[in-house]
């Protein structure tokens, strides 16, 4: 093959363009070439769609994908486990490329606010070579410094794509604002970024976790994740959701509500979920979706501690990994896997996750 063919963004709201970009001959020095076995359809993928997030466009689409290494460039002998890499390796790599020299990478140790800071899907204009940046299409050129991980054999790809970046998320957020043994936690939203959160929970020690979302078929896969409690939001408004967290928790509130909306009004209902002195995580404000009214005394009265978690680290894609080997974790996220389609159809993916149609849609280009 000469060229790949990818699904391309090249204006909001409008249907993605199937085009075709040339493989390089020859990869530069620390570069991979990667075939493309399965990419997710991530809920940010569809903010970009709308034009929710300022993206150059045209842009290839897709930053959580599974694929075999190509060609492999000068230098790039191990992957950032240590692990030896090869030809033919099945592979997948952290989303974006930090500076590791800025004001936030190297004094204050947080490089999700890398000011130099680039993600494969979107942050590429398509039309500049290399071109094949994103995982919407046959192969993805990863840049050299990617932090790349050999897959075992035996993690499945529909797994790791299934988990997609909600889990490495989800694992960041929840070491900023950890549980606690035993800890009542509330989880709002059952999309991938919710069940993440809810796995991570668990695994972390909580006692009880409530779930808060929906349609119907969310709630029962949250209850299979392992929620103790799963309120469906269409069954009532927010003082009976507030009533029954209440009440679930012992009569206190929960000691860490996680909000995994992305709908500013919940942050409202959430912190009035939490209980006083506890704590509360926005983990799923990603895109602007526009402003509240908000009372800060709530935050003095309840003395509440509120933190907030974007993206995350190639050392949460190492956990998410190794998580995904642990109890039936990998089974689970290969379960959130509930529609595939070819490059061909990815327009119809993407309506397929906007409307929350699916679990998790994947592409298999």
């Amino acid at each position: 093959m000469t060229t790949s063919k990818a699904a391309v963004l090249v204006a909001y709201n409008e249907p993605l363009d199937l085009r075709d970009y040339p493989i390089p001959a020859e990869v530069g020095s620390g570069e991979a070439l990667v075939r493309v076995e399965m990419a997710g359809i991530c809920g940010t993928d569809v903010h970009l769609w709308k034009g929710e997030l300022p993206v150059p466009l045209p842009v290839i689409l897709g930053h959580e994908s599974v694929g075999h290494i190509v060609q492999l460039g000068e230098g790039l002998e191990r992957d950032w486990r240590g692990e030896t890499l090869a030809m033919g390796d099945r592979v997948t790599w952290a989303s974006s490329i930090v500076c590791g020299t800025c004001f936030y990478c190297r004094v204050k140790r947080q490089p999700t606010r890398c000011v130099s800071r680039k993600a494969y899907g979107i942050s590429y204009n398509a039309d500049q070579a290399p071109h094949l940046r994103g995982g919407y299409a046959q192969h993805i050129l990863l840049r050299a410094g990617s932090s790349i991980f050999k897959l075992p054999e035996t993690l499945p790809t529909v797994s790791v794509v299934g988990a997609g970046c909600a889990l490495a998320t989800a694992i960041h957020g929840l070491e900023r604002c950890p549980v606690e043994w035993g800890d009542v936690v509330v989880v709002q939203g059952t999309g991938p970024v919710g069940l993440a959160a809810l796995a991570v929970a668990r695994q972390s020690g909580a006692g009880k976790v409530i779930v808060i979302g929906g349609p119907p078929h969310r709630l029962e896969t949250a209850r299979r994740f392992g929620a103790d409690v799963a309120i469906d939001f269409a069954a009532g408004d927010q003082t009976a959701r507030q009533r029954q967290v209440v009440e679930a928790s012992g009569g206190y509130g929960a000691d860490l509500v996680i909000e995994c909306v992305g709908i500013p009004a919940a942050v409202n209902e959430g912190i009035e979920m939490v209980r006083d002195g506890g704590k509360f995580l926005v983990l799923g404000q990603y895109a602007n979706a526009g402003n509240i009214e908000f009372n800060p005394h709530t935050i003095t009265r309840k003395q509440l501690e509120i933190r907030g978690s974007w993206g995350f680290e190639p050392r949460h894609v190492a956990a998410a990994l190794r998580m995904l080997e642990l109890r039936n974790w990998a089974e689970l996220f290969a379960g959130q896997v509930t529609h595939r389609f070819p490059l061909e159809q990815a327009n119809t993916a993407l309506e397929t996750v906007r409307q929350w149609q699916s679990g998790k849609a994947v592409l298999t280009p």
